[in-house]
């Protein structure tokens, strides 16, 4: 049975869930399995690890469709038997800084609840079974301050609906697994400069993932149902 440390990483071909599928697969022990709606888009990060020498597993994956996570979750299955590690990234911002709760499209709101929650979700429950089998399963959840209560603001409302109910999930899920070897946490990257932070963002993406792989690598004693930033706990 492979030996290394399986990492899965959602919405890899780009922003944070590229740089966090390629710091991990640069470290030692570990073996990633990036993952994107197409997954020609992940040839970049294949190419440019490929290089140096690491290796990253490529695969299709929608979050959005049933069939696309059952595909990946019986290919991981069949290939490793289990997974140790899950970075739930991908997600989307459609609705402006501008726009009013009282105008929301109510569409707009479906669809982002359908990546950022019902997705997220959806990955989550096909693969977190597999993490029985992990000597130390970790689950990542990328949320944001924009979804924290108790800094909530007006702007974006179906963007910060979603990430509150995101970080509900992962407390949902850190009391159910209680108990176990499995750790689960939401972690903000701060305003990072990707296609969904602009370019007027003050981090990297480089720098945003340094909680990510924290969260992704934590000890037997670490947290588990936190919300973190730069390593640190932040208010829900």
């Amino acid at each position: 049975m492979e030996d290394r440390i399986i990492s899965v990483v959602s919405g890899a071909s780009r922003g944070l869930g590229r740089a966090a599928a390629h710091r991990l697969a640069t470290m030692d022990g570990y073996l990633v399995v990036a993952t994107a709606r197409n997954p020609d888009d992940l040839e970049p990060l294949r190419s440019k690890l490929a290089i140096s020498g690491h290796v990253v597993e490529p695969h299709q994956l929608d979050i959005t469709d049933d069939a696309s996570v059952n595909a990946l979750r019986d290919w991981i299955a069949g290939r490793f038997g289990r997974v140790d590690v899950l970075i739930n990234n991908a997600g989307i911002l459609i609705d402006r800084h501008s726009t009013s709760i009282l105008e929301l499209p109510l569409e707009q709101m479906r669809e982002t609840l359908e990546t950022n929650l019902i997705g997220t979700l959806r990955l989550t429950q096909a693969l977190v079974p597999l993490m029985r089998s992990s000597r130390a399963g970790r689950v990542v959840n990328l949320a944001s301050s924009m979804g924290q209560l108790a800094e909530m603001d007006a702007g974006t409302p179906a963007y910060r609906m979603s990430k509150t109910a995101l970080n509900a999930l992962t407390r949902i899920l850190a009391a159910e697994l209680a108990g176990t070897r499995i750790k689960v946490n939401s972690v903000c990257p701060g305003w990072c400069r990707t296609d969904l932070g602009g370019p007027e963002a003050p981090r990297l993406p480089e720098e945003g993932v340094e909680s990510v792989v924290w969260a992704a690598t934590l000890p037997e004693d670490g947290p588990t149902g936190g919300f973190f930033r730069d390593c640190q706990p932040i208010p829900w």
